[in-house]
């Protein structure tokens, strides 16, 4: 299970290793061989990662493509939503979480050879969903924003259990 070095100094593993290692997720399934491979962490009242680009993710010469920061942006979000709703709940594991509606403004280019972090908190939790707030940021500036609804699924949903 790979595992990453906090701020803290410990070692542990993203969301998406603990519960989703099986996923193919484009944007954060670990067992996607050619996907994103985006992996978000637990760090107080906000999920947090970092990424680094590659030149096949480039809008045009030296920028990131905004579908790549929509993606990332939406993923890292769901982590967030999964995250504290199974916080919420009191429960071990997160349930299945999609997305059910999210905006995404791209506020500068971004960057190709810089890393990227994401930042998301919770704006509200319910029952079966959260509305988050992300951020996506390289070389200390906010480059984009994201606003989404993420919920938990039901037994009936295609993304049932597909964690």
């Amino acid at each position: 299970m790979p595992l990453q070095t906090l701020q803290s100094g410990m070692s542990l593993p993203s969301l998406q290793d603990q519960f989703a290692p099986e996923s193919r997720c484009f944007g954060c399934g670990p067992a996607n061989p050619v996907g994103l491979r985006l992996r978000s962490f637990a760090a107080g009242d906000r999920v947090v990662a970092t990424w680094l680009p590659a030149e096949h993710h480039q809008a045009f010469p030296g920028m990131l493509n905004g579908g790549i920061i929509g993606t990332l942006l939406d993923c890292h979000s769901n982590w967030c939503a999964a995250w504290h709703l199974m916080q919420a709940a009191g429960i071990s594991r997160p349930d299945c979480t999609v997305t059910a509606d999210y905006a995404v403004k791209l506020l500068r280019p971004t960057p190709l050879d810089a890393e990227v972090q994401l930042s998301a908190r919770t704006v509200t939790v319910s029952a079966d969903r959260a509305v988050i707030e992300a951020e996506l940021s390289a070389q200390g500036k906010i480059r984009a924003i994201c606003r989404g609804t993420f919920v938990a699924v039901k037994p009936g949903h295609p993304a049932y259990h597909q964690w």
